[in-house]
């Protein structure tokens, strides 16, 4: 094993973030974004349909963004939500 550290080609996975007050947490676990789908892991269940207004941090940018629950899909033990972005706001100049 060599002291230097390991080189990723590919890019960080995006990350969500959701406000609740002054604090913000990270609620998924981001697998996947195909176009406006991202496909997560989280320890909470949220309703189809349910709306969320997250912080999505990909490729060194911030945006925020409504996302909708599209769907659930998988076993019971691995299940995965599939969130559609419904809405992104301007970026700051």
């Amino acid at each position: 094993m060599s002291g230097q550290p390991a080189v990723h080609s590919e890019a960080s996975p995006p990350r969500i973030l959701v406000a609740c007050g002054d604090a913000e947490h990270e609620l998924f676990d981001v697998l996947d974004l195909s176009g406006d789908i991202l496909r997560v892991r989280s320890a909470f269940l949220f309703e189809l349909g349910e709306e969320l207004t997250v912080r999505l941090e990909q490729d060194g940018r911030t945006s925020e963004v409504r996302v909708r629950v599209r769907a659930h899909t998988g076993p019971d033990d691995a299940r995965l939500t599939e969130l559609e972005i419904a809405d992104r706001a301007p970026e700051p100049p």
